[in-house]
Parts: C-alpha cells; sequence; structure tokens
C-alpha cells in the first residue's frame, strides 16, 4: 500500500535551518506530483510547495518564498523540504502529500518547533 514517511523535523533556533525527507513507497513515484503542507497550531492546512514529477517546483505559499526549497530524488522515491531562515511562524506539524491518480495520500507529519 501507499506510505509516506516524513523525518527530519525537530526543534531549531530561529535562522535556523532543517531538512526534511519523506520517503515513499507503494506507487511509481516517479510519476507522480508530490507537496508539502503544513499546519500551525489552532490553525488550518497551508500549502507550502510542490514538485511535479519531472522536478519543478511550485511555490503555493509566499511566506516561504525564498527560505523553502523542494527537490526530489526519484532514485531514492523521497522528496525533500529544505527549510533556510526558519522563523517562530514556521512552528508547525508539516505533512507530505502525493497524488496518485485519483487518489491522495499523506504522511503522518513531523514537528518542526522554531524557539530560542
Amino acid at each position: 500500500q501507499v506510505q509516506l514517511v516524513e523525518s527530519g523535523g525537530g526543534l531549531v533556533q530561529p535562522g535556523g535551518s532543517l531538512r526534511l525527507s519523506c520517503a515513499a513507497s507503494g506507487f511509481t513515484f516517479s510519476r507522480s506530483g508530490m507537496s508539502w503542507v503544513r499546519q500551525a497550531p489552532g490553525k488550518g492546512l497551508e500549502w507550502i510547495l510542490e514538485i511535479n514529477s519531472v522536478g519543478i517546483s511550485t511555490y503555493s505559499a509566499d511566506s516561504v518564498k525564498g527560505r523553502f526549497t523542494i527537490s526530489r530524488d526519484n532514485a531514492k522515491n523521497t522528496v525533500y523540504l529544505q527549510m533556510n531562515s526558519l522563523k517562530p511562524e514556521d512552528t508547525a506539524v508539516y505533512y507530505c502529500r502525493a497524488v496518485v491518480g485519483l487518489n491522495t495520500y499523506w504522511g503522518q507529519g513531523t514537528q518542526v518547533t522554531v524557539s530560542s
């Protein structure tokens, strides 16, 4: 079955960096668009970045432009989220999302906390 497993979250100081990973299995990763979505405490889902099957990325959130980038390694079935210049308002649970055919799949999420 489809599985998405995020990792790399944690506690980081403002201005720091983290790289999140999402390991995918159970579907043809190289043909699927992937995205990162986050949910801050008490708020709704916020789409951050998307990347298509050929590696073209699209920003969905102005708040992360110039600081976050998305990439993928089709050989490793993994999508990454590089987060730089982190701010306290980036504190959230970060989810990996895959669209496979007509279905959407989500990972379990990884917590990112930006605090001094």
